[in-house]
């Protein structure tokens, strides 16, 4: 006999249609063989002992005879215990203990015609789920990526473990069954238990509910550098800040998610699709709210900072997308790691190419970094302090430099800042930041569109869209050439110009926008 459970695989973070087919042949009774093919990993191999112990511990049984089951297309490799629950249900099928319906019976006494009444028909819905040898169902990775392939193909549902359920009724239109148990499973198969489907979640109201964990507010001092990220906050700038330890640099790269613009419902679902193919979403956990921040240890190797594995991953680069990627002491991260960086910078892309594929993962992010002057910390005085120091930024490459926009220092906080109260005079707060990056950003989005921030803008189009005055015109070039910044600066400063302008409502680009921005190419000068 012959069963078809329909699944999928995860590649990337896109579910691909998979079929598990098992062919039982019950005519060879004192034969036990059980052969898994289709390309399966270990996981995948060793599924069949879970999922024997499982039916037994359940209640019911293994197929007796040669049972073969194939996972096709058998051209991709599969990986993982997520078919663990098909197989299961495919075992109960050939056996009869769950069938597809078999249409109607005959007719009842009142002469109507009495349909069957099985429970959910398997060929309308897609399987996964890993199973514990008790029977219960764990969590899987990539529930949504399931959920928007089985509305994409048309099945009026999934059935997944109930810690995923949350995170896939977030796709909309489909009717979500969050099991606990292969009993269940078998109940909803059979018709003993009712279909409930998981309710769908208000994402609007996730969304606005969402707020940062540090307010700007409780960050003592640094005004400079909150208008400089208030400045890389609007148009999308990359910003890196030079600072002795202990000067809230970590503070203030934790807070900037609060100061960008919420989330959108599409943004916010393309975060959760990769936290969860990247196992990142804890149980339960349906929708990534707020813009995520990833802080990587300097340690971390290319792989686990872009992306890898022999079934490519995401990685913090990928997991920071439509979020914030904060390199802290950035000259001690390996250089060959730093420079992974600069495609995902310009692209917002990042590709993972192996022998037999190759992946794709969003990563568009904005890069904040913080860095010490000198490995100790601080810069000795006098001429060995400046060459420590110049040895230091020297591990930074100028073209990683040219693709952050903005450098600021972060000074020492002098003790009367920190001793002092805020209702004697307090900073600048979240609420008011964000306030000014959303007039700002309204302003782009009239003129370039939601999807080119000023920081994307090309030099064919700053020509157009950054238009400037005569003084502008000629401070900038007073610049070029006193400070003896270098061409690749000179769009860099003409963006940030524009940003600047767009804080203060200006159409035209004015000479103190450009004074502000050339003042944000601190490590040009220093390096």
């Amino acid at each position: 006999m012959l069963a078809r459970v329909q699944s999928s695989l995860l590649q990337g973070i896109d579910a691909l249609p998979c079929e598990i087919e098992i062919d039982h042949d019950n005519t060879k009774m004192d034969e036990k063989f059980i052969t898994i093919v289709g390309l399966p990993d270990a996981a995948v191999k060793e599924s069949i002992e879970r999922v024997k112990s499982a039916l037994i511990n359940s209640g019911y049984f293994f197929p007796l005879g040669r049972v073969l089951v194939n996972l096709a297309p058998a051209d991709i490799r599969k990986e993982g215990p997520v078919y663990d629950l098909p197989i299961a249900v495919g075992a109960l099928m050939v056996q009869g203990i769950a069938a597809a319906p078999k249409g109607p019976k005959k007719a009842g006494p009142s002469g109507v015609v009495v349909t069957e009444a099985p429970g959910i028909d398997p060929r309308r819905f897609l399987f996964a789920g890993e199973l514990a040898l008790d029977g219960r169902l764990r969590p899987i990775k990539g529930a949504i990526a399931l959920a928007s392939l089985a509305k994409q193909r048309g099945y009026q549902g999934v059935v997944i473990p109930h810690d995923n359920a949350a995170e896939a009724a977030v796709v909309q239109g489909l009717d979500v069954l969050g099991v606990r148990t292969l009993a269940e499973v078998v109940g909803l198969l059979t018709g003993h238990l009712e279909p409930a489907p998981f309710p769908a979640p208000d994402v609007a109201q996730l969304l606005q509910s969402a707020a940062a964990p540090i307010d700007f507010a409780e960050i003592k001092g640094q005004e400079s550098v909150k208008r400089a990220i208030v400045v890389a906050a609007a148009g999308g700038h990359n910003i890196v800040m030079l600072g002795p330890a202990g000067t809230g640099k970590t503070m203030m790269a934790k807070a900037l998610p609060g100061v960008l613009p919420p989330l959108t419902p599409e943004e916010a679902i393309q975060i959760t699709r990769i936290y969860s193919a990247a196992g990142q979403l804890e149980p339960g956990q349906g929708l990534v709210s707020r813009r995520p921040v990833r802080t990587p240890h300097h340690t971390a190797s290319a792989a686990a900072i872009v992306g890898g594995g022999m079934i490519p991953r995401p990685g913090e680069i990928s997991l920071a997308h439509h979020g914030v990627l904060f390199l802290d002491e950035l000259p001690e991260f390996p250089r060959d790691v730093l420079e992974t960086l600069r495609q995902p910078l310009e692209d917002h892309v990042v590709t993972i190419a192996r022998s037999h594929s190759a992946v794709r993962f969003p990563a568009n992010f904005m890069l904040v970094a913080a860095m010490n002057p000198t490995p100790k910390g601080d810069v000795a005085p006098g001429d060995v302090g400046k060459r420590e120091m110049e040895r230091y930024l020297a591990k930074l490459s100028g073209p990683l430099l040219d693709r952050i926009d903005i450098h600021i220092e972060a000074p020492a906080v002098p003790f009367k800042e920190l001793s002092r109260r805020d209702t004697q005079a307090p900073g600048t707060s979240s609420a008011q930041m964000r306030e000014q990056v959303a007039a700002a950003r309204t302003l782009q989005i009239q003129r370039q569109g939601a999807t080119t921030p000023n920081a994307r803008l090309s030099g064919k189009q700053l020509d157009t869209l950054c238009p400037m005055d005569e003084s502008a015109t000629a401070m900038l070039g007073q610049a070029m050439g006193g400070l003896g910044l270098s061409a690749r600066a000179y769009d860099k400063i003409r963006r940030v110009s524009r940003t600047i302008a767009d804080l203060a409502g200006a159409e035209v680009v004015a000479s103190d926008h450009v004074a502000e921005a050339v003042q944000y190419r601190l490590l040009d000068r220093k390096v």
